[in-house]
C-alpha cells in the first residue's frame, strides 16, 4: 500500500524514484592507478590525473567495467556491449578538472528490474532506468578552521556506479525496502560493499505527489542522504512540504534540496540542473567502451547465488517459512552463517536458533555477526546436543547464553556444569512417584476428566530433575501412572 496523504481538496500520492552511488569495490581509481582504499590522510591518494594537472590522460580501470558488468547481471539488466564517456562540466572547489567523466546518452547497463521484500510478505517490481559509470568528487571540509574550507582529494577520480530506478516507489517503506535489496544485491556480488556510514553508497531522492491516477507532479531532488533511516524521514517530510504548497494554491518549483536530519527538514540548495545545464559531450581522451559476448559470459559464469534465487532455496529445500527465509538471505554474512549451522541438520530448527536466540544476544550486546563469540560450527554442535536427546530445549538456552558470554564449547559447558538430560527411566519414574504421592488431589482432578492438568505434572517432574528429565520419556512414564 503507497503512502496517501489527506489534504483538505483530497488524497495525494506520493511518487518516489532514487539514483543510488555505490562505490565500486576496486583497489585503484576509475581513470588512475591512485590506491581508492578509504581513511587515508587527506590528499594522500592523489594522482596527477586525480589533481587534473596539465597533459595528464585518463586511462579507463578494466576491474571497474567488470564490476559495472557484473552488478548490471545482478540487476537482470540489459547490458551495452557499446557505451560512452561523457564530460558532466559544472564547477565546483573539489572538482579538480572542472567537468566529472561520466556517462549520459549511452551507459554501459541498461534497463533491468528488481523484487523488493515488504513487511506483509509481498512482493513488488521496481524498474531500473539504468546503471552508469563514473568518477566521485574531492570532498569538501568545512569544520577544520572556522573561515576556510579545507579540500581532500582523496576520493577524487573514486569509481561510482550511478543506478537510476524508475518512480516507481510509492512510501518510505517501499523506497527502504529497495535501498536494501540493492546494497543486499551488490554486497553479495562483492561490487560495492554497501557501507553507507563511510559514504561508499548513498542515494539522491526524488519526491513528487500527485492526486491518483493524474500525471507526475514536479519533483524535487534530496542529495546525498547515506542512512535508511533519514531517507525516510526526508520523504516523509517533502511529501507533506509539497503537499502543503499545493493545498495552498502554490506550484512546487523544481529544485535541488538538502536534508537536515538535526531539524527533519528539507531546505533548498539550489533551483534543479537540466541536462543542457551541464553541456555533456563525448569526453575526446577516452575512446568508446566497446566489450563482447564472451566478456559478458564469462562475467555471468563466475555470478554467486543471488539473494532471490537463495531465499527461493530455502522456501523449496530446506521448507523455511518466506518471512524466516527473507531475514536470512538479507545480508550473504547472515546467509553463509546459516548455511553453515543447517548444514547436515534441521533447516527449520536451525534458522529458529540464528533468528532467535542468535539475532537476540547480539542485538542486546550491540555486535554484529562477524563479532559473535559463537561461530557458525559451535551453534551447530549445541543443535546436535538438542537432537540427540543430551539437554532439552530449555537447557539449550542456559547454555547457549553462557556460550555467548565465555565463548565455550556447548559440550564443555553441559559436561562442567552436570546439564546432561536425564533419561535414565528409573530415576525419572521415582521422581514420577513422588510428584503423584505429593498431589493426591490433584490427581483425582485429572482423573475425573481435567486432562489439562497433565502439564501440571509434567512441569512438577521437571522441576524435580531441575530441567534435565527428557520430556519424551516423563510422557511415556507418567501418563499410564495418572491413568490408571
Amino acid at each position: 500500500m503507497g503512502m496517501i496523504i489527506q489534504g483538505a481538496t483530497g488524497d495525494w500520492e506520493v511518487v518516489i524514484g532514487l539514483e543510488i552511488h555505490a562505490q565500486v569495490t576496486s583497489k585503484s581509481k576509475l581513470f588512475s592507478g591512485a590506491s581508492a582504499a578509504y581513511g587515508a590522510e587527506p590528499n594522500s591518494q592523489v594522482s596527477f590525473v586525480d589533481a587534473a594537472m596539465p597533459g595528464m590522460l585518463p586511462v579507463i580501470n578494466e576491474m571497474a567495467v567488470e564490476q559495472a558488468v557484473r552488478t548490471g547481471l545482478g540487476l537482470n539488466a540489459k547490458i551495452n556491449k557499446f557505451s560512452v564517456f561523457d564530460r558532466k562540466n559544472y564547477f565546483y572547489a573539489d572538482l579538480p578538472q572542472g567537468y566529472q567523466i561520466s556517462q549520459f546518452l549511452q551507459p554501459i547497463v541498461g534497463e533491468g528490474k528488481i523484487l523488493i521484500d515488504l513487511k506483509d510478505g509481498e512482493t513488488r517490481e521496481i524498474g531500473i532506468t539504468r546503471l552508469h559509470l563514473e568518477q566521485d568528487a574531492g570532498k569538501s571540509l568545512h569544520d577544520q578552521h572556522p573561515s576556510q574550507t579545507f579540500v581532500d582529494l582523496n576520493r577524487s577520480g573514486v569509481p561510482l556506479m550511478e543506478i537510476v530506478s524508475e518512480p516507481d516507489m510509492r512510501s518510505p517503506e517501499e523506497a527502504a525496502a529497495y535501498v536494501k535489496k540493492i546494497r543486499s544485491i551488490v554486497r553479495y556480488l562483492g561490487t560495492c560493499d554497501g557501507n553507507m556510514e563511510e559514504g561508499s553508497m548513498r542515494a539522491d531522492v526524488n519526491v513528487s505527489v500527485r492526486k491518483p491516477g493524474d500525471e507526475f507532479g514536479t519533483r524535487c531532488e534530496m542529495k546525498n542522504i547515506n542512512s535508511v533511516r533519514f531517507m525516510q524521514q526526508a520523504i516523509i517530510y517533502e511529501a507533506n512540504r509539497q503537499v502543503d504548497i499545493l493545498e495552498a494554491g502554490g506550484t512546487v518549483d523544481q529544485e535541488t534540496r538538502l536534508y537536515d536530519p538535526d531539524k527533519g527538514e528539507t531546505r533548498s540548495m539550489r533551483s534543479k540542473e537540466e541536462a543542457h545545464d551541464y553541456r555533456y559531450f563525448p569526453d575526446p581522451d577516452l575512446l568508446p567502451l566497446e566489450f563482447d559476448d564472451a566478456f559478458i559470459k564469462r562475467i555471468s559464469e563466475t555470478l554467486p547465488e543471488l539473494p532471490d534465487d537463495k531465499k527461493a532455496r530455502f522456501i523449496d529445500e530446506l521448507g523455511l517459512s518466506a518471512y524466516d527465509a527473507g531475514v536470512l538471505v538479507a545480508e550473504k554474512e547472515v546467509a553463509d552463517y546459516f548455511e553453515a549451522v543447517a548444514k547436515g541438520r534441521d533447516a527449520k530448527l536451525a534458522a529458529n536458533w540464528v533468528i532467535g536466540e542468535l539475532f537476540g544476544n547480539l542485538n542486546r550486546t550491540g555486535k554484529g555477526l562477524s563479532e559473535s563469540p559463537v561461530k557458525a560450527n559451535a551453534l551447530g554442535e549445541l543443535i546436535d546436543l538438542i537432537k540427540d536427546g543430551t539437554i532439552s530445549n530449555r537447557i539449550a538456552k542456559e547454555v547457549f547464553e553462557e556460550m555467548f558470554d565465555t565463548g565455550k564449547a556447548a559440550a564443555d559447558i553441559v559436561e562442567e556444569k552436570g546439564l546432561k538430560q536425564v533419561s535414565d527411566t528409573g530415576a525419572i519414574e521415582a521422581a514420577i512417584d513422588e510428584v503423584i504421592a505429593a498431589n493426591p488431589d490433584k490427581v483425582a482432578e485429572y482423573r475425573s476428566g481435567k486432562d489439562k492438568l497433565f502439564g501440571f505434572f509434567m512441569g512438577q517432574v521437571m522441576k524435580a530433575t531441575q530441567g534435565k528429565a527428557n520430556p519424551g520419556v516423563v510422557t511415556k512414564i507418567l501418563k499410564p501412572k495418572l491413568d490408571s
